[in-house]
């Protein structure tokens, strides 16, 4: 077999982070409650900071992260890392809503000084490339370490500030660590549509599937592998005792809200398809205490339940709603439509519902339509969609759509996942 650079870059990024794909997914004994046969995960921060943060001896550091950078006792790392002298920590890098999550959807917190710490917070939100790079050397920092629980979507923007900060690193001249955390919504397998380069954008900057199925670790080889145009000096630091057919609750570990409208993880198992609905004039339940959980509109009724009970998707029913979003879409007002209620999360495919729920929303309701400016384009990543929508197809036509260009990308995947 070939030894093509992608796998040369992974697997000597998986030497360098002291583990590889077979030890990866190794079961350690541990007390009862922390994963499935008494395993305990153990996070890529909980691993360095085993080690004596021995990676990080003589650098200073910077580390991109948000309120979910937290060990399993809820300190944030940040904090940890600044009252340890093993490690000279420099600089915090803050993406949307901010390092310590006070602003909301497109927004972020600026450059200040942290209270807790005294450390430079700098701003990394829709900053890229060059300027980005620039962040990064006025910073100071030699190593910049990323920690940030995903959800497992391409729209799901910290995937990106991900990709923008390792190319702003490499341009830079700075080593780039990625302390890895589980796939909330498993990483079994890649889901949906694959991005069309022509609708690059910050949710969604390459060709990956909507749910790609992977860790930030994962998609950090993935990003150097194939879609860099240099690759930069990556490191990462892989779990112990994550399994990818494995939901949140399974790892033992709190769950801090990534971003204001992502309070569960039973939000996150929807939302790589009914984040979709934020390409419609329908409500996807933000202003709700069930965001992406309820979608609704004034007018719907029962009707849409109904039918889209009617599709027979595996592993969801849908009850008829109502509900009066406290802001953002029909702030105030009470709308009617679904709450998606999953009851076999494992047989749940979420793109295929939210697809399933596009068709049957249009159907169901005549005063349907898509965003003026086709943002529903760009969260599938294609116009493909919303004109096989818009032309009558079903939900399987739809899904037909995608199945080769998504082989393709699963194909791409499988060379750079670490776990079993």
């Amino acid at each position: 077999m070939t030894l093509s650079r992608r796998n040369l870059l992974a697997t000597t990024a998986a030497v360098a982070a002291g583990t590889t794909a077979a030890t990866a997914g190794t079961a350690h004994a541990a007390p009862a409650g922390h994963g499935g046969g008494g395993r305990r995960l153990r996070t890529g921060f909980e691993r360095l900071a085993d080690d004596g943060y021995a990676r990080l001896d003589g650098q200073k550091v910077g580390v991109v992260t948000n309120p979910t950078g937290i060990t399993r006792d809820v300190r944030h790392i940040v904090d940890v890392m600044h009252a340890d002298d093993r490690v000279n920590l420099t600089a915090v890098f803050g993406p949307e809503h901010g390092f310590r999550g006070t602003a909301q959807a497109g927004g972020s917190e600026g450059r200040y000084d942290d209270p807790a710490t005294g450390l430079p917070v700098y701003d990394t939100y829709l900053k890229s490339g060059q300027p980005l790079a620039d962040v990064f050397t006025a910073s100071g920092v030699d190593t910049v370490v990323f920690d940030i629980q995903d959800v497992g979507a391409r729209f799901y923007t910290y995937i990106w500030t991900l990709f923008d900060c390792m190319e702003a690193a490499g341009l830079a001249g700075k080593r780039f660590v990625v302390l890895d955390r589980p796939n909330p919504v498993t990483g079994r397998e890649a889901l949906g549509p694959v991005l069309h380069k022509e609708f690059a954008t910050f949710v969604g900057r390459q060709p990956i599937a909507q749910a790609h199925g992977m860790t930030v670790a994962e998609l950090a080889l993935l990003f150097n592998g194939e879609f860099l145009p240099s690759p930069v000096p990556l490191e990462t630091v892989t779990m112990t005792g994550w399994k990818r057919s494995e939901f949140y609750d399974a790892s033992g570990l709190p769950w801090v809200p990534p971003s204001p409208n992502m309070p569960t993880p039973e939000c996150a198992l929807v939302y790589s398809g009914t984040c979709l609905f934020e390409g419609t004039n329908l409500s996807e339940g933000r202003g709700t205490t069930r965001p992406f959980e309820l979608l609704g509109a004034e007018g719907i009724d029962g009707g849409w339940a109904a039918a889209a009970n009617d599709v027979g998707l595996p592993g969801v029913r849908f009850r008829e709603a109502y509900f009066a979003p406290t802001f953002s879409k029909f702030q105030g007002k009470t709308v009617g439509g679904v709450q998606l209620h999953v009851h076999d999360r494992a047989a749940f495919d979420p793109v295929r519902t939210g697809i399933a729920l596009l068709v049957t929303a249009r159907q169901a309701w005549d005063g349907f339509a898509w965003r003026s400016d086709n943002w529903i384009d760009k969260l599938t990543g294609s116009t493909r969609v919303r004109t096989m929508i818009d032309a009558g197809a079903d939900t399987d036509e739809v899904v037909h759509g995608w199945e080769r260009e998504l082989a393709a990308f699963r194909r791409t995947r499988r060379q750079y996942l670490l776990y079993r």
